[in-house]
């Protein structure tokens, strides 16, 4: 009798790991989890909120007729900004320099070798981020705020010219300057000498311009963050101020050249 032996089995042959790919959806969503993990993402958007919608609230219960008849009625209940500025731009510096004081930078690069699709993402969430935070806040600040100047020089309304314009023109200069801070905070690498960086930009630097017996140093000065972002936040423009457009394109192009300054040293340090 003859014995058949059943055939051997053949090996199913195991399937090749599909690499990782590294797409710009998967680092944008990547940077947005990071964002909204960080505490001092949630600190800085209250914070903002809250000394945006206080300080206006404040100035329009205490304002009296006649108190502040040359001050642009948007501009008075949005006088918070000066905080906002400081704030947002330290919540940019954070995205960047805060990286490289913990060390995380060193996970994120080796994850996206090419590096810049994490700074175009850094800069695109945190503007998005602050643009919706500040406009949000901006049109209930305003609408809150005009229930106390009901009667006054300085009531007004969103469906007078130019408001509903400063409104938007302030948070979208507010998200401009969030990203110029990123962009400080990629190239200096160190949060405190971002936030010097950025407070003598901001603040100091243009205030010193101005008062240069220059004609040329005045209008230079016009167009640094702080003085271009008052311009975009005036529903009637003020004499000797930026133009609304002009004021814009000041912002894109402090915030451009920031991140093209940072994306070059990005690409060509180590991180």
């Amino acid at each position: 009798m003859t014995t058949t032996t059943p055939p051997a089995p053949v090996p199913t042959p195991t399937p090749t790991p599909t690499p990782y790919r590294v797409t710009p959806a998967r680092v944008l969503r990547a940077e947005w989890h990071k964002l909204w993990t960080l505490r001092s993402t949630w600190t800085s958007l209250i914070l903002t909120v809250v000394l945006t919608l206080g300080t206006g609230l404040i100035i329009a219960y205490a304002y009296t007729p006649g108190d502040a008849t040359e001050l642009d009625s948007v501009l008075m209940v949005l006088i918070g900004m000066q905080f906002s500025q400081i704030i947002l731009g330290v919540l940019g510096i954070l995205a960047t320099a805060g990286e490289h004081s913990t060390g995380l930078v060193r996970s994120t690069m080796t994850a996206v070798p090419r590096r810049l699709p994490v700074l175009w993402s850094k800069a695109g969430i945190v503007a998005a981020v602050a643009f919706t935070t500040v406009l949000l806040t901006n049109f209930l600040t305003f609408s809150l705020a005009q229930t106390f100047l009901t009667g006054t020089d300085q009531a007004t309304s969103l469906g007078d010219p130019g408001v509903v314009t400063a409104l938007v023109g302030n948070a979208a200069g507010l998200a401009l300057l969030g990203v110029t801070a990123l962009a400080i905070g990629s190239m200096v690498r160190s949060v405190p000498a971002a936030i010097g960086v950025l407070i003598t930009t901001v603040m100091v630097l243009p205030e010193i311009l101005a008062m240069l017996p220059y004609d040329v140093m005045d209008d230079i000065s016009r167009h640094f963050p702080a003085k271009a972002l008052e311009a975009l936040t005036q529903a009637d423009p003020a004499a000797g101020s930026a133009s609304p457009g002009a004021a814009l394109l000041a912002l894109a192009l402090w915030a451009a050249a920031g991140l093209g300054a940072a994306g070059l040293l990005l690409r060509r340090r180590d991180v």
